[in-house]
């Protein structure tokens, strides 16, 4: 059965459901969620309903799959893949105010909160307790825990810690049919059936919805150091991380920026650095428990830079300098929306294929005509490739671009990589999820889809085709 558009008696009765105040219609409302930072793609929902409690949410899913509504969930907005656009219309359901941190649990080393927490706002709540939850993506300040579940995503300190994926026990899920499960425990071990918990993680609200999480948490190491490295060349500078890793050293972030990122960041900010006139940067941040500690890793990075041509190494040595430096790093991707038009690419590699994969990256350039800024988390092989329109023509941008970025993911499965990192596969990646998936994969994704939601109303459209 084809989905269904709202009618006046649908929206009174999804109006009743939501109760006063919790239904949108207006265009500036519907507007504001047919858009995520996703390129310049907008979709508008025929309605936004706001989330109140997992009782409401379980009468509004029961609803919209009885009466085979298309339902998209949505956060802060801030995805890169167009996983919260409703592409198919049908009601937004915007979780943003489910935003409660409800409890923190310092015997257990445990956070629950709601979906709505603003990741950054849970990393300051805990560490004011001494705890730590050590996902940190660029949007921090604005990205929520829900979205960041939808994604597992990442962020500088992922190289040391983990991402979103390793740090959440338990899900409060209500299902396309409006039941509510919880997918796990709120332990540490368990091994009992499968693992709903973490097929949730990273589904991208096509199988349920997420209304309580249970996160992981460990304890905050309080001493950083902050070391920028320069170099000639974009390849010696990723060429050198492997290396520091053979070197005994454990940095919690290697980060990687390309001499166009970093001056676009500085300009647009209007900030004062002298970065040289390298190239390419690493900024790498040392952590742990007594300051002690610091000094010795440092020493070893620094012979590692220094043997693999680096040609300056700075120590930040204030607090005023380190925050600046990452400011600069945390808002290449933003900025270089603000430039121009674009399109990112959350290429992942194993890191010892990361110079290999910077350099075809360059070739393909070269030989599509069109510029790239590139930059990322490189102590994991991450590499955010950012496309840049410029110049290029409206005949090559739509129609010869897709060839290019098709010849990136096969070089990322060919470097034992894959097509996403941390951004998901959402709306753009979904043309080449066949680099990386044979039918066998396909058919099983697509029953665990049909099992979960059977009418696939839950953000429909979304990581690959299904017929409805």
């Amino acid at each position: 059965m084809p989905y269904r558009a709202l009618n006046a008696q649908m929206i009174q009765e999804l109006q009743d459901i939501a109760g006063t105040g919790n239904s949108k219609l207006d265009d500036e409302s519907l507007y504001a969620c047919s858009k995520d930072y996703t390129e310049d793609f907008s979709f508008k929902p025929e309605m936004v309903l706001i989330a109140r409690d997992v009782e409401q949410i379980s009468a509004i899913a029961a609803y919209c799959n009885t009466h085979r509504i298309p339902l998209t969930c949505r956060g802060a907005g801030t995805g890169l893949s167009g996983g919260c656009l409703p592409i198919m219309g049908g009601v937004v359901l915007s979780l943003e105010k489910l935003n409660r941190i409800l409890k923190i649990d310092t015997d257990n080393f445990q956070a629950i909160v709601e979906p709505g927490v603003i990741n950054e706002d849970l990393q300051q709540a805990v560490q004011q307790l001494g705890l730590f939850y050590p996902p940190d993506p660029a949007s921090k300040g604005s990205c929520t825990l829900g979205g960041n579940i939808a994604h597992s995503s990442g962020g500088p300190r992922c190289v040391k810690y983990g991402t979103t994926r390793d740090y959440v026990l338990n899900l409060q899920v209500v299902l396309a049919n409006g039941e509510i499960i919880e997918t796990g425990a709120n332990v540490l071990k368990n091994s009992t059936g499968y693992n709903l918990t973490q097929l949730m993680v990273g589904s991208e609200g096509t199988l349920g919805i997420v209304t309580r999480i249970t996160l992981k948490l460990i304890s905050y190491p309080p001493h950083r150091s902050l070391m920028l490295a320069s170099f000639n060349s974009a390849t010696q500078a990723c060429a050198c991380v492997a290396q520091i890793f053979h070197a005994g050293v454990h940095p919690s972030a290697i980060e990687f920026m390309d001499k166009k990122g970093v001056e676009l960041s500085v300009r647009h900010q209007n900030l004062h650095f002298d970065f040289g006139e390298e190239n390419a940067y690493l900024l790498i941040e040392v952590d742990a428990f007594g300051e002690s500690d610091l000094m010795p890793q440092c020493e070893k990075i620094y012979e590692v830079l220094e043997k693999n041509g680096a040609a300056n190494v700075l120590l930040a040595d204030d607090n005023e300098t380190k925050e600046k430096l990452w400011k600069i790093r945390r808002s290449i991707g933003e900025i270089v929306k603000l430039h121009s038009i674009y399109k990112e690419e959350d290429a992942v590699v194993t890191r010892s294929f990361l110079p290999d994969l910077y350099e075809g990256v360059m070739a393909l350039s070269k030989q599509y005509g069109f510029d790239a800024i590139c930059y990322g988390h490189a102590g994991d092989g991450n590499l955010h490739i950012n496309i840049l329109k410029n110049n290029m023509d409206e005949d090559a941008w739509n129609n010869k671009l897709p060839a290019a970025i098709r010849e990136i993911f096969r070089m990322c499965k060919t470097y034992g990589g894959t097509i996403s990192g941390e951004h998901g596969i959402g709306l753009v990646q979904k043309p080449y999820l066949d680099i990386v998936f044979n039918n066998s994969h396909f058919n099983l994704m697509q029953g665990i889809k049909k099992s979960f939601d059977p009418n696939l109303i839950l953000n429909p459209g979304k990581i690959f085709e299904i017929k409805n």
